[in-house]
């Protein structure tokens, strides 16, 4: 119906007359279709509330913003047993003794 509406000589009303639908809703839907709501629904895609779609960006940037978190705190942690390491390896061979070999 709304593709009738930019045929050369029709009307909204005369369209919407003809189809038994209130001319205020075909507007409606014009103006859903300018603002792209038609393409997506001729793609095959799920249309979803732009609250539920603004909420679901809010989480995915608060997932990202955690992940770079925890991935600082692997690269802090990282460094540090790096750190650690060659320390940890003189512990575990234990004491050195003098080259005579008296204690």
């Amino acid at each position: 119906m709304v593709e009738e509406t930019y045929a050369p000589g029709a009307s909204v009303s005369l369209v919407a007359r003809r189809h038994g639908v209130n001319p205020n809703q075909l507007f409606s839907w014009r103006r859903l279709a300018a603002e792209g709501a038609y393409t997506a629904a001729a793609a095959g895609e799920e249309v979803v509330p732009a609250s539920e779609h603004r909420a679901l960006q809010h989480q995915i940037r608060e997932l990202h913003r955690l992940l770079g978190k925890k991935t600082l705190e692997a690269e802090i942690l990282k460094e540090t047993l790096q750190q650690i390491e060659p320390k940890k390896r003189l512990l575990l061979r234990g004491p050195l003794l003098p080259p005579d070999g008296s204690r």
